[in-house]
């Protein structure tokens, strides 16, 4: 489609070479071996070296494993710096994704995108893929007429030959560069935000998100400190995008999904927003401490929730934010070992392989129990700024965070709050497990009650109809319909009819553009075997293809009647091209169908 050339200057550390290891701190699984380490790399200027690759593996997610080997002359000098020049050439692995127009919601043109997190950039470019190493770079990317390029940096000019510059300014791992190409246009919707998206989806873009990226900006400058990033963007990716967002600095990747239409789902972008100072401005230094990047931000989020919004509704959030948890640790079993916090990710491993629920909801009860140590809210905003503003730019673990927190609160620490029976610092971090402590979501109850008790009445054998008459639904906001749903699925099968009724009274439900409704709603029609009803669940899989929302749809068909189980094989037949790889291959293992190894 193009040409690019990224150029990482020397993978220099930002503040100085790359020094070796601290004690306890393990690079990425499969990194490249201790002998091409940058403080290695350090030949004469202007001297050649031979560079030899190994090879990689099979598998459904392959992770190639070609390691550069350098042959240095001489030893180097500590300290001394090094430009490496590489050429190499990319563009068949994991990171790199190429979308034929089908995928797209143009359907014209290609497409195509990176995906860095976890250990993917190295099929990209040559690099320390581990989130222990940060760097700036910059980037030539030349693309052919009728495309635009966008990437993941503080400065970006166009030239003559459609030719990108982009520079990124701040140091980052290496999963947080990215690049997208296709037929991109863009509309500014805020003083440093603009969205990008296809020509066809612009407008929906803009008016979803005109003025709210800037409150949201705000509050968090407010609670965090200074947003360092200068602009926040947003890319809106074609509907075949699996993921709901990824936080890459500058601009974030947003699924088309939360377009709704009414704001309803303008939220979702928080967690990303916040990923500014927890997870991109500070970051874990290993995927086993994943939570370090996403407990904190869950943490963020809805610290930035509750000044918009008010407590009930992110109590209401967060309510369904432990339901998830419960279910993925009933589905596991809680001693299973991916839940604890601190994760041994073995070698060869790849980290994606790894990713549930725990990094988030576990993770954000553990920074709620520090909060509740601290009993001070401001006290604990003040914290989270120090600790943004001290480790800032810097990838850490575990032990580094807490240290600074028993620092920052000495009489914390003379009370030994780390080793309270319990609810020992340790436990948190290496045991298994339902979380020792659970937040008080008692506000969200006044939302969270009148869901539940209109939900007893719809399962009801015979229905009151003045009672759920006189509960007035117009003015629920998202999530407390969620709840709703999630209610009434746990209660399917209703009685005959009822579900019938429901989706006649409840239009705002039934024919709802909210994806989040969309998808409950699918899923009580499958739960129901209401047959009448299933083009909305063909529909709502030939729209988009968020692994979030696909996979739970055919995993519910495949293990419903032979109507439900041919419903998804048509339905698979008719999408599998507008899907990405990774979630064509896993629907294939839902239906049975056979999986082509990469």
């Amino acid at each position: 489609m193009g040409q690019a050339r990224v150029t990482p200057p020397g993978w220099c550390h930002p503040l100085g070479p790359v020094p070796p290891p601290r004690p306890g701190v393990n690079p990425a699984p499969d990194p490249l071996p201790p002998r091409s380490r940058l403080s290695r790399l350090v030949p004469p200027p202007g001297t050649s070296v031979p560079v030899r690759a190994g090879a990689t593996f099979p598998g459904r997610a392959a992770i190639p494993r070609r390691a550069l080997h350098i042959a240095l002359p001489q030893p180097p000098r500590h300290g001394q710096l090094l430009t490496l020049h590489i050429d190499y050439e990319a563009g068949e692995g994991p990171g790199v994704c190429w979308l034929s127009p089908e995928q797209t919601a143009g359907k014209q043109k290609p497409y195509m995108y990176t995906q860095g997190q976890a250990v993917l950039n190295r099929s990209f470019f040559p690099c320390f893929d581990t989130p222990s190493v940060k760097c700036t770079y910059s980037a030539v990317v030349k693309v052919p007429e009728g495309f635009t390029a966008v990437m993941s940096a503080t400065s970006w000019e166009k030239e003559k030959d459609n030719t990108f510059i982009f520079k990124m300014s701040q140091p980052i791992p290496s999963y947080l560069i990215a690049l997208a190409v296709g037929d991109i246009v863009s509309a500014d919707v805020g003083p440093r935000s603009r969205v990008w998206a296809e020509p066809c989806l612009i407008e929906a873009a803009k008016k979803e998100y005109d003025g709210v990226i800037e409150e949201f900006l705000a509050v968090g400058e407010k609670l965090f400190g200074p947003y360092v990033w200068g602009r926040y963007d947003i890319l809106f990716m074609p509907p075949s995008f699996p993921f709901g967002g990824m936080e890459n600095p500058c601009l974030t990747f947003l699924t088309p999904c939360v377009l709704a239409g009414d704001r309803s789902l303008a939220d979702v972008v928080i967690h990303e927003i916040s990923h500014s100072w927890f997870g991109n401005l500070v970051t874990n230094a290993t995927w086993g401490e994943f939570w370090l990047n996403e407990g904190f931000t869950m943490y963020a989020q809805r610290r930035i929730s509750t000044e918009v919004y008010g407590l009930p509704y992110t109590c209401l959030e967060a309510a369904t934010g432990r339901a998830l948890l419960r279910q993925h640790m009933d589905n596991t079993g809680e001693d299973h070992p991916l839940n604890k916090l601190r994760v041994v990710i073995e070698p060869g491993v790849n980290p994606e392989d790894t990713y549930n629920e725990t990094p988030y909801e576990k993770g954000f009860c553990f920074v709620s129990y520090l909060a509740h140590l601290v009993g001070d809210q401001s006290k604990f905003d003040g914290f989270l700024q120090a600790y943004v503003n001290h480790f800032k730019f810097q990838s850490i673990t575990a032990d580094d965070a807490l240290g600074f927190f028993l620092e920052y609160f000495p009489e914390l620490k003379e009370k030994g709050v780390d080793t309270i029976p319990g609810f020992e610092f340790d436990r948190w971090l290496n045991t298994p497990g339902w979380p020792p402590y659970l937040p008080d979501l008692s506000p969200g109850e006044q939302l969270m009650k009148p869901a539940e008790e209109l939900a007893e009445l719809w399962a009801a054998d015979g229905l009151n109809v003045e009672a759920i008459e006189a509960v007035d639904i117009a003015a629920w906001r998202t999530y407390q319909l969620v709840y709703f749903l999630d209610q009434v699925l746990q209660k399917s099968p209703l009685p005959e009819g009822n579900v019938e009724r429901l989706s006649k009274m409840y239009p705002k439900i039934s024919k709802a553009q909210n994806a989040e409704l969309r998808l409950r709603w699918c899923q009580i029609i499958l739960k129901n075997n209401l047959e009448a009803e299933y083009s909305k669940v063909k529909d709502f899989l030939h729209s988009q293809g968020k692994q979030k929302y696909t996979l739970p749809l055919y995993r519910a068909m495949w293990a419903g009647p032979e109507a439900a189980r041919a419903l998804a094989m048509e339905t698979f037949s008719a999408t599998a091209p507008q899907l990405h790889v990774n979630v064509q291959n896993y629907v294939k293992k839902i239906l049975g169908l056979e999986v082509a190894e990469n």
